[in-house]
């Protein structure tokens, strides 16, 4: 969380303290961006190497380091040769870090789609904790002390990723031993993840084409406000933020293809609304149910990408990660010509089908991973069959060995790396999970009180101007408004969610 809530503040940031502050051009600015991208897409592959051959914090908090100096570097700028040299130290950091700490989860993970789950949780969280002090240092201190406080975030997650690898670091005999077999595998790796590759990075392009076109319409065909987009794209968020941790429980039991395919459909419907219907609360509406079924994906693939790895966990991230990356450098520019010479609902309808390609492709891709896709309490043969020798007869294709009563199915490398981890999970008691919840709540209920009382010496807390003045005055709206909306909107869903433990107690699994 520390080091994602700069990063991602920054690439908001980015574009606006250049034209800004080093009074740079459109030109310059997009140049001084694709830097950043390029680089990051370049070293991908490289940490993914990295992290599989050493131990995968030492890359995330080298990746740490690099996004600190290039915050540093942002914060010293004077110049752009100088802002350039930051943003290529934040590409290569960004590639380190991600690569070497989604590596890390895979390895270390009792249940891949939980794991990732949680970190993608982790990281919307701390988008919406940077966005809120970016918020607040921005009116009043400007960008130089900003980037400072970035820089130091990401120092201290450098430092605390580093100080972990000593409890449970990877050993020599835990990563992939370097035999013919393995040495097989990872060749066989990128021609068996090429088909979700090629599905993950077509449709990271059309969306993240169609989400850049939805901010200009937004903005200039609806004349709305900075605030009333954010408005607009606030259920969604909220949705990806709460969501991620929770959607492993379904995704378990549907599988892969079905949870990928359902939410391709739901992008095509995403986008077939975007071209018939115009109205900012239909948007949203829209937006949410796209954004519900991103949170189960992006686990689903990360999730499938590590199980197929066998045991090249980096190298499999490193090849995944660049795919997608290099589909959101592209696509923008692609849907930007179609916008230019078809418009607006030609762009929708471009964006639904490549959706609709990608729910008929990644059947297909999932197959040439050879994983299973069986629920998780499925019995065992319940799994197709696979022939003895089935790996020499097709190195691109896994053995999948039968399964013990009590595995999951669904994920081939579930169990733990530790020798010392319990091969089993209890359960909580209904009465124990609801003292969880609760206790949770507390601990979230301060963080929100401290927060509104913050908003309120900032002169920006919204209940307090309903309270007193019934509506907030016009020279009062601003960023820090909304933001305190969408946290009273989160803590409120968050105290219905945990204390429905106690009026309606049910089990659930101690991790």
């Amino acid at each position: 969380m520390f080091a994602s809530a700069p990063a991602e503040v920054l690439d908001f940031l980015l574009p606006l303290w250049a034209g800004s502050t080093l009074e740079a051009g459109a030109s310059v600015v997009g140049a001084l961006v694709a830097v950043e991208a390029v680089l990051s897409l370049l070293v991908r592959p490289l940490a993914g190497e990295l992290a599989d051959r050493f131990e995968q914090r030492w890359v995330a908090a080298a990746g740490a380091g690099l996004y600190a100096l290039s915050f540093a570097g942002y914060a010293l700028a004077g110049s752009v040769p100088l802002a350039f040299a930051a943003s290529a130290v934040g590409g290569a950091g960004g590639a380190l870090f991600w690569v070497g700490l989604r590596t890390w989860t895979g390895r270390r993970g009792e249940n891949h789609t939980a794991a990732y789950g949680k970190l993608l949780s982790a990281e919307g969280q701390g988008a919406f904790v940077g966005y809120l002090v970016a918020f607040s240092l921005l009116e009043r201190s400007g960008y130089r002390p900003l980037f400072w406080l970035g820089c130091a975030a990401c120092a201290y997650a450098a430092v605390a990723l580093v100080q972990g690898t000593g409890r449970d670091r990877t050993t020599a005999a835990e990563r992939p031993a370097r035999t013919r077999e393995r040495e097989r595998e990872r060749r066989t790796l990128p021609r068996r993840l090429m088909p979700l590759m090629v599905v993950s990075a077509v449709t990271a392009a059309a969306e993240a084409g169609l989400w850049m076109l939805l901010l200009l319409r937004l903005q200039g065909d609806l004349k709305l406000t900075p605030n009333e987009i954010a408005m607009v794209f606030a259920p969604g968020f909220l949705v990806f933020i709460l969501l991620p941790e929770h959607t492993h429980r379904l995704t378990d039991r549907l599988g892969r293809v079905p949870t990928m395919v359902v939410s391709f459909v739901a992008s095509t419907v995403f986008a077939v609304g975007l071209a018939v219907t115009a109205t900012p609360v239909a948007i949203a509406v829209l937006w949410a149910v796209a954004a519900a079924c991103f949170a189960a994906q992006i686990p689903v693939e990360q999730a499938t990408v590590a199980a197929a790895a066998d045991g090249r966990i980096g190298r499999g991230m490193g090849l995944y990660e660049s795919a997608r990356l290099a589909g959101v450098v592209v696509g923008p520019a692609l849907m930007g010509v179609l916008y230019e010479q078809r418009g607006w609902a030609a762009a929708c309808l471009s964006a639904a089908c490549v959706s609709v390609l990608g729910a008929l492709v990644v059947p297909y891709a999932i197959r040439v991973l050879g994983l299973p896709d069986a629920p998780p309490d499925a019995p065992a043969d319940a799994l197709p069959d696979e022939p003895d020798g089935g790996r020499a007869s097709d190195p691109g294709r896994k053995h999948i060995p039968p399964q013990e009563e009590g595995e999951d199915p669904f994920m081939e490398m579930d169990k733990p790396q530790d020798s010392g981890a319990s091969p089993g999970e209890r359960r909580l008691t209904p009465q124990e999970h609801a003292r969880k919840e609760r206790r949770d709540w507390l601990i979230h209920t301060a963080a929100f009180l401290i927060g509104q009382v913050v908003l309120w010496a900032l002169d920006s807390n919204w209940i307090v101007w309903q309270i007193t003045d019934d509506a907030v005055p016009d020279d009062k709206r601003g960023p820090l408004v909304w933001i305190g909306r969408i946290w009273l909107t989160i803590w409120i869903i968050d105290t219905i969610w945990s204390w429905s433990y106690t009026i309606w107690p049910r089990e659930k699994k101690a991790r």
